[in-house]
């Protein structure tokens, strides 16, 4: 067991613009960038992104704006607005957003949420380098011992993300919330520092060029790379 006797816990999160190799992240500035991000999670062809996330659908930029002011607000999220890194700079296309969120820097622990992935962003690199990077700046900017991540039981989906991510699961809090007129189960993942280089070893040698072939086709999967480590 670790010695804590002397921890004095970590700072706040505080991830400024990053560039990767797929996708730039930057701080979520509302109201400025609600356009942006509603051209791409906003209008009734995008309904279905919020299905499983405790806010939104939004019927335009401004009531996105004051939600999400509202949550940095009062709930402490930490958003981040994802770009496309291959687009003009020094602004890339919009491509989702996601949150840090119960943070708590005298644990050393945050989570991420409100992870909501355009179209174009789902199932790409950039996705998975968009996760990389706000789990690095925990860990290794802030040395952070536990990132977590949490979703609606029913998600299939985010549970198959999570573990691919490297998340453990840890459990099902039955009965947890009441969301959008619904019982939410939420299930319980987690990184904890131990894990982390493992994890990152794993995340970059995914990324890494020689991993995808001339058609962008990953050679590898990311669990099977994990697995191999």
């Amino acid at each position: 067991m670790r010695d804590l006797s002397t921890w004095r816990g970590c700072g706040v999160p505080d991830l400024k613009t990053v560039r990767g190799r797929f996708v730039s992240v930057e701080p979520a500035l509302f109201p400025a960038c609600a356009e942006d991000l509603f051209s791409v999670l906003g209008g009734a062809e995008n309904d279905d992104l919020w299905a499983y996330i405790p806010i939104g659908p939004f019927e335009n930029a401004v009531q996105l704006a004051e939600v999400m002011a509202f949550a940095g607000a009062q709930q402490n999220w930490m958003t981040h607005l994802f770009r496309d890194a291959a687009t003009a700079a020094p602004l890339g296309q919009p491509l989702g957003m996601a949150s840090y969120m119960r943070i708590r820097p005298e644990a050393g622990s945050a989570e991420v949420g409100c992870v909501v992935f355009s179209k174009k962003l789902q199932r790409t690199p950039a996705a998975t380098e968009a996760m990389y990077l706000m789990a690095k700046h925990l860990f290794e900017d802030l040395g952070y011992r536990r990132y977590e991540w949490k979703c609606n039981n029913a998600n299939e989906a985010s549970k198959r993300a999570a573990l691919r991510l490297g998340f453990s699961f840890e459990g099902v809090f039955r009965q947890d919330q009441v969301v959008k007129g619904a019982n939410r189960d939420t299930a319980w993942y987690s990184i904890i520092d131990g894990e982390w280089p493992r994890v990152k070893a794993g995340f970059e040698a995914w990324l890494a060029p020689e991993n995808f072939d001339a058609a962008g086709g990953q050679r590898r999967s990311l669990l099977e790379i994990r697995e191999a480590l």
